[in-house]
């Protein structure tokens, strides 16, 4: 059957959850059931919700919740994620106490879907780095900077070795330093770092503007030799994102930021999961990078929840693998549990953690690359940073947290 089943967790009276999600399965499709004459009832069939589970439990606090999984025929909706998100969770989201925990896609659902369009695979072909998670840097405190601000700051975050370096996103069109120029200027200033160092980094410069203009504003940004798109999804939607990820004119890598997406994720008894939303829904729309709050730094999330994310964007499915980019507050003290959390398949992306570096971003982006060497080398990163300067002084300013084997 072509289906999309829907898991939700309500809030409620013990014994009342079974009529409850019966009356969704159906308000949520053909509206009634037990009223309807038998040639009704047979014509509708096809287009009824079903109830596949109720499961009733109690949380930490004692209240009384339930697990209910509802199918929803895909005959009922057109094949994209506007239509389907407003039939599972539409009117829904405005019932009171009810968070969409999980979506399953029948196979004939999701081949409407594309999926990365580079994944984990293409991006390392692109840097030529197979062995290792990567390192990203982000540009810091150039609102009201002019482009020559940026110059500097991408070549010092490059000669320090980062694979990736994205836009702030809260940069947008700039009469200091506008679109057009950072990726005419991103492109001749990597190439040359590329040239002096044999290192290659990508450069994300951030799409913005009005909805109706994002796609020529991405054509022109691949004209102009954008390596990659950094996009706030979750003001735009996941709709466009896919618009962006299948037109064949923007062959180029997309960056999903997670920014606007706590006003969806972050109640425990509302909204939508956020291993759902900022998981399985961006990879599915196409992202080859989904960025995140990680659950060590500054602005973060519980372990729980970004395992649940990670999983999501890399467990083996009929598309390609999206880049897990935990992110926020992140300094090379961290590396060991990133690594132990997200693994080889990651991007371990910091802003402070690398400008905040006494000898500045060259510095910063030297102490990230000796202590993800480290962690691959099974050395505590004290022990490492014994040889390598850059990273002991990142440990004398911010510390150092290890793993132990056990």
């Amino acid at each position: 059957m072509s289906e999309v089943t829907a898991t939700y967790k309500f809030y409620g009276k013990p014994g009342t959850f079974e009529k409850k999600a019966e009356d969704i399965a159906l308000g949520l499709t053909v509206g009634s059931w037990t009223n309807l004459a038998i040639l009704e009832k047979e014509q509708l069939k096809k287009h009824k919700g079903y109830v596949l589970k109720v499961i009733e439990g109690v949380d930490e606090d004692g209240r009384t919740f339930a697990e209910i999984i509802i199918s929803y025929p895909s005959v009922n909706f057109s094949p994209d994620l506007p239509a389907i998100l407003t039939t599972v969770f539409g009117k829904l989201s405005l019932d009171g106490e009810v968070k969409l925990l999980n979506l399953e896609f029948s196979e004939s659902v999701e081949r409407n879907f594309p999926g990365p369009r580079f994944g984990i695979d293409g991006i390392r072909d692109r840097l030529g780095v197979t062995d290792r998670p990567l390192v990203m840097s982000i540009f810091k405190g150039v609102i009201g900077r002019d482009l020559l601000f940026l110059e500097k700051q991408l070549r010092d975050q490059a000669l320090g070795g980062v694979d990736l370096v994205k836009d702030d996103e809260i940069l947008f069109e700039s009469n200091l330093a506008p679109f057009a120029e950072r990726i005419k200027m991103g492109r001749r200033v990597l190439d040359e770092v590329h040239e002096q160092t044999g290192h290659r980094t990508l450069y994300a410069v951030n799409l913005t503007g009005r909805t109706s203009e994002v796609i020529s504003k991405a054509r022109l940004a691949r004209e102009l030799g954008a390596d990659a798109l950094l996009f706030n999804v979750f003001t735009y939607g996941l709709d466009v994102l896919q618009e962006l990820r299948e037109d064949p004119e923007i062959d180029i890598p997309l960056m999903a930021h997670p920014a606007f997406s706590g006003a969806f994720t972050q109640s425990s008894h509302y909204g939508v999961s956020h291993k759902l939303f900022l998981g399985k829904l961006l990879r599915l729309a196409g992202a080859d990078f989904g960025l995140f709050p990680s659950p060590y730094g500054s602005v973060a999330l519980e372990r729980e929840a970004t395992l649940g994310i990670g999983h999501e964007l890399t467990v083996e499915r009929r598309y390609k693998k999206s880049f897990p980019v935990p992110s926020a507050g992140i300094h090379p003290g961290l590396v060991p549990l990133i690594y132990r959390d997200f693994g080889e398949e990651s991007v371990i992306n910091a802003g402070g953690g690398i400008h905040g570096h006494p000898d500045g971003a060259i510095g910063g982006g030297k102490a990230f690359r000796q202590a993800v060497e480290a962690v691959l080398q099974k050395q505590t990163l004290r022990e490492a940073a014994k040889e390598h300067k850059e990273l002991e002084k990142a440990i004398v300013l911010w510390g150092s947290q290890e793993v132990s084997e056990g």
